[in-house]
């Protein structure tokens, strides 16, 4: 070898040596290990035998080995883990109880209070009832809990207990609701499928544990002592400091070693150059100039730049903020400038900089669900603009500490907020703001769906109110980019109970009628000023869609009206309120097609705001008097919607998004 390349070797191993001064201990302490046939890496660690006083990972997160089976323990019970999906971030679990039962009895909810973890878009829930001594005698019982129970046993799918009527459940001894896979459960057959179903388990999503989110965005692993029940961060190139390997500065003896290193390896290149350029000087020069022209490539950008350009490709002309001018904005979001909860965060006032108010959206758990509900959001609302759509200002870089949307701020709150809410007082809001509200709301949803979008989260929540109660429709984290070549898209239901389509719920075929029945619920919701799922209320009229048909059936619209709002008092408000309660009735039919169109939709409403009738539509009789509005039912009345999850523990998944 010549004399040069045992210069160049000697540079080579002392790279090395140095990189292994501050890298030594990375890969040993955080090292990935087996537990039977489960890979156990970051952040899970494996608990040994003995008392582990520091480990790499979440403190939630520790796993024992039984029996080449992996085992993970929360506060409220035990689990063997199935599966750890590090692409999805999602764990699959079952529940060690029900492993050996012929016929599974579930003990209790699954609880993530305080755990890092969330419900998976691919579960759904069971809700069961234990010694129940008095039952529904059309639903069938559990036969093979007999032999546990003293009285029958029932099973739903959750919040499907409402069909028969609920005072019975109240009888029973136990409700517990377990999870499982959506994939292994025939919903047709709970009462023989349960079982096989309960052992599969369910999946569970892994969010970033709010101590250890600076830790790994600057890529780091996040360290857990348990004498000082403290986190630290353990950087890549050994390096242990409190938060972030980002900001944290290097101590005064790696400076050195680095320093020394540094000059060692200066030295050493330029005499090897020197030799290299005595020898070979003319080829030497040729690549040397090559190299100076490849590394003043214009490609070459810094971190920021790179993720800002990358956003920019996928969504065009979308403004991109800082993290820290949000923070500054929101006050480093301050607890008393919350706004409310939106699709899939806190929502903040803020004050931009340049004096713009702002409302900005807060995503604390950066899973690969939520950032897609994230992305979704921002090209649906770039792609659009209209007058009663919230406009988005711009977000930050995906790659940031953490995702925000800011949106213009609608100072007046809600409409659930002024119907039934914090802002509601009798009289404050009339019929012809009610109306307007519709009208406007109508032409919102009309204007997406002529550009094939499905919002899929219509509800008073959702709409906002500026000071001139002017309407702002808004949360697009759940809507669809609907292709106007087919007529549904199959999809498991999301939304929010009392607003979703039982069509969708049963048949999982997502339409842009799935927006009408949700837009039929808010009507009715302006002409009562009820909500739209009240516990509280009759079993019969828990749902409020429910309550308004059977009303309309009866013919007894007067009892669903607020009496607030001219019903007995103004003829032609009397009139208007009508038409709308027959709108809405025909926006409510359990069929979509029976149901109109939003366009059709809209043009009625304006029609009715117009004259007070609806001119595409016979004139409204008096519905408190045996009138020909029962022409509307289209056979019987619908059956109840099945979407009440409300009914079901806040242990559940959340199916809002």
């Amino acid at each position: 070898m010549p004399k040069p390349y045992y210069s160049l070797f000697a540079v080579f191993i002392l790279i090395v040596s140095c990189h292994a001064q501050t890298n030594s201990n990375t890969s040993t302490v955080c090292a990935p290990s087996n537990c039977g046939n489960i890979n156990i890496s970051y952040p899970f660690w494996k608990k040994s035998n003995t008392n582990v006083r520091e480990f790499c990972g979440y403190p939630e997160f520790g796993i024992e080995c039984s029996e080449d089976h992996a085992i993970i323990s929360f506060p409220s019970d035990t689990y063997q883990v199935a599966d750890i999906n590090y692409d999805e971030f999602s764990i699959t679990l079952l529940d060690i109880d029900v492993l050996d039962q012929p016929c599974p009895r579930a003990r209790h909810n699954v609880s993530l209070q305080n755990l890092p973890l969330s419900f998976s878009s691919l579960d759904l829930n069971l809700s069961f009832y234990f010694n129940c001594s008095s039952y529904p005698s059309s639903v069938e019982h559990i036969g093979c809990m007999q032999q546990h129970d003293r009285n029958k046993s029932y099973v739903f799918l959750a919040g499907d207990e409402v069909k028969s009527g609920y005072g019975w459940v109240r009888q029973c001894e136990e409700h517990v609701v377990v999870t499982v896979k959506q994939e292994e459960i025939d919903v047709t057959n709970l009462i023989t499928g349960f079982g096989d179903a309960m052992k599969k388990g369910f999946v569970l999503d892994w969010v970033s544990a709010k101590d250890c989110a600076a830790c790994e965005e600057s890529k780091g692993y996040c360290r857990f002592d348990h004498n000082t029940k403290q986190s630290s961060c353990l950087c890549r190139d050994g390096r242990t400091v409190a938060k972030s390997c980002k900001k944290d500065k290097l101590n005064w003896h790696r400076k050195i070693i680095i320093g020394v290193c540094s000059g060692v390896v200066g030295l050493i290149l330029g005499i090897c150059v020197y030799i290299c350029l005595r020898r070979r000087k003319n080829s030497y020069v040729m690549s040397y100039i090559q190299s100076r022209s490849l590394s003043s490539d214009p490609s070459s950008k810094d971190t920021e730049k790179g993720s800002q350009s990358f956003t920019q490709s996928i969504i065009p002309g979308v403004h991109l903020f800082s993290y820290e001018e949000l923070e500054e904005a929101t006050n480093y979001f301050d607890p008393s400038k919350e706004l409310g909860e939106g699709g899939f965060g806190t929502v903040y006032f803020g004050k931009l900089r340049d004096g713009r108010s702002v409302a900005v959206k807060r995503l604390y758990e950066n899973n690969y669900r939520r950032v897609a509900q994230f992305m979704n959001e921002i090209k649906i609302l770039t792609r659009i603009d209209h007058p009663n759509l919230v406009k988005l200002y711009g977000c930050t870089s995906r790659h940031s500490r953490e995702l925000l949307l800011v949106y213009e701020y609608i100072p007046n709150g809600t409409v659930a907020d002024h119907l039934h809410g914090q802002r509601s007082k009798p009289g404050t809001l009339p019929w012809h703001i009610r109306m307007n509200i519709a009208v406007e709301t109508a032409s919102a949803l009309k204007f997406l769906h002529l550009r094939d979008i499905i919002h899929r989260d219509v509800k008073t929540n959702n709409i906002l109110l500026d000071s001139n109660f002017r309407v702002k429709v808004a949360d697009f984290g759940l809507s669809r980019l609907f292709p106007h070549h087919v007529t549904h898209v199959s999809t498991a239901p999301q939304g929010t109970p009392g607003y979703v389509d039982p069509e969708y719920h049963e048949c999982y075929q997502l339409t842009n009628k799935s927006d009408v029945y949700s837009f039929g619920v808010v009507l009715v919701e302006l002409i009562s000023s009820l909500p739209a799922v009240d516990i509280t209320r009759h079993r019969h009229e828990i749902n409020l869609a429910n309550m308004a048909i059977n009303k309309i059936h009866n013919q007894t619209l007067q009892e669903l009206v607020d009496p607030n709002i001219g019903f007995e008092s103004d003829f032609k408000a009397r009139k208007m309120i009508s038409a709308v309660a027959e709108l809405a009735f025909q926006c409510l039919q359990s069929s979509k097609e029976m149901r109109p169109s939003m366009e059709e939709v809209a043009e009625t409403l304006k029609d009715i705001q117009s004259d007070g009738k609806s001119k595409s539509q016979p004139e409204v009789m008096d519905i408190s008097s045996t009138s020909d509005v029962v022409v509307l039912l289209k056979d019987d009345p619908p059956p109840p919607s099945p979407d009440s999850n409300a009914m079901s523990k806040t242990t559940t998944p959340n199916t809002s998004g």
